[in-house]
C-alpha cells in the first residue's frame, strides 16, 4: 500500500477487523487457518477500497504470496525424508514400540426371542464370550521401550517432543507476533515494543482460552501418530518458521505445521484425507472472506476515521 493509505487510521483498523473476525471465525468452526492468510486477504480487500493506486501485487506476490504456498510443499518434503531417517536410526539403536494386547471375556447381553422391546417382562440373559483385540489408546498407550546413553527411551523422547512443542511456540511467536504488531505501529497506535508485548499476551490469551478445538483437529483429525511421530513434525515446523524469520519471510506456522503433519500420514499410510480436504478448503476460501471484510470495514470506517 502507499504509506499515505497504510496510515490512515480506519485502514489498519479495517485490516485488523477483517483478519480477526476471519480467525475468530474459523476458530469457531474447528479450521486451522493461517493468521498470515487472513492479513493478507484483509490487506488487499481493504486496498483495493483505500488505495486509487491499487494493490502492489507485485510485491505482494513476491513477499507474501510465494512464501505462504511453498512453505506447507517444503514442511511435506521435510517430513517425508526426515521421519524415515529417525525411525530407522531408532530401529539400529535397538528402541522398539510396544503396544497391549487385550485378552479375556466380553459380556453380552440378549433379550430372549419374542420379548416386546422395554418390556418389563423381559428375562436379560447374560452370556461371556470369548474376545481378542489390540489396545487402543484408551486402555493403553503405545510406547517406546529400550534406553538411550542409559536413559529411558520413553522419559527421553517425551522430553524431547515437550520441547519441540515449545520450539514451535517460539517459532510462531518470531514470525506471526511482528504481522500483527506492525497494524499497531503503521496506524501510530503502538510504538514497536508496547505493540509487541501487547500481540504477545494477546495471543497468549487466545491460546489458553479458546485454542482447544483447533488443538484437537491438529492433534487427531489430520493424521493418527504416535509421539515420535508427531515430534517429527515439530521439529520440521520449527525448523522452517524460524529459517523463513531469518529471511524475512512472513510464511504461515498453521500452513507449515498442517503441512507436516500431511507429510506424517503419506508416510505412514494413516492420513484422514477427508479432514484434510476440508482444511485445504478453508484455506482457499480464508482469502476472499477477510478480503470481503475489509471492504466493508473500510467502506464504513473511512469517512469516520
Amino acid at each position: 500500500m502507499p504509506d499515505q493509505v497504510a496510515q490512515l487510521t480506519s485502514f489498519s483498523l479495517s485490516v485488523a477487523f477483517a483478519a480477526a473476525s476471519t480467525v475468530i471465525l474459523a476458530t469457531r468452526l474447528g479450521f486451522p487457518i493461517s493468521t498470515t492468510h487472513a492479513l493478507t486477504g484483509a490487506l488487499v480487500g481493504t486496498g483495493l477500497l483505500a488505495s486509487s493506486e491499487g494493490v502492489n501485487f507485485a510485491q505482494l506476490n513476491s513477499a507474501f504470496v510465494l512464501p505462504l504456498i511453498l512453505s506447507p510443499f517444503i514442511a511435506i518434503a521435510g517430513t517425508v525424508v526426515l521421519y524415515p531417517i529417525l525411525s530407522y536410526s531408532r530401529k539400529r539403536m535397538g528402541i522398539m514400540r510396544e503396544s497391549c494386547l487385550c485378552v479375556g471375556n466380553e459380556v453380552l447381553m440378549a433379550a430372549p426371542p419374542g420379548t416386546l422391546p422395554g418390556s418389563s417382562a423381559a428375562m436379560v440373559q447374560i452370556s461371556m464370550t470369548p474376545t481378542i483385540s489390540i489396545g487402543t489408546t484408551v486402555s493403553c498407550e503405545e510406547r517406546y521401550v529400550g534406553k538411550i546413553w542409559d536413559v529411558s527411551a520413553k522419559s527421553l523422547l517425551d522430553t524431547a517432543h515437550f520441547l519441540s512443542a515449545g520450539l514451535v511456540g517460539f517459532a510462531r511467536g518470531m514470525n506471526d507476533t511482528p504481522k500483527i504488531a506492525a497494524i499497531l505501529i503503521v496506524g501510530s497506535f503502538m510504538t514497536p515494543l508496547p505493540s509487541i508485548v501487547v500481540v504477545s499476551l494477546a495471543m497468549a490469551a487466545g491460546g489458553i482460552f479458546f485454542a482447544r478445538r483447533i488443538a484437537e483437529t491438529m492433534s487427531h483429525q489430520i493424521t493418527s501418530m504416535n509421539d515420535g511421530q508427531g515430534f517429527t513434525a515439530n521439529l520440521v515446523t520449527s525448523a522452517i518458521v524460524i529459517g523463513a524469520s531469518n529471511f524475512g519471510l512472513p510464511v504461515s506456522t498453521t500452513h507449515v505445521s498442517c503441512g507436516a503433519l500431511f507429510g506424517i500420514g503419506a508416510v505412514t499410510k494413516q492420513a484422514h484425507w477427508g479432514a484434510i480436504v476440508r482444511i485445504l478448503l478453508a484455506w482457499v476460501i480464508t482469502l476472499p472472506v477477510a478480503g470481503a471484510l475489509g471492504f466493508i470495514g473500510f467502506y464504513f470506517l473511512r469517512g469516520v476515521l
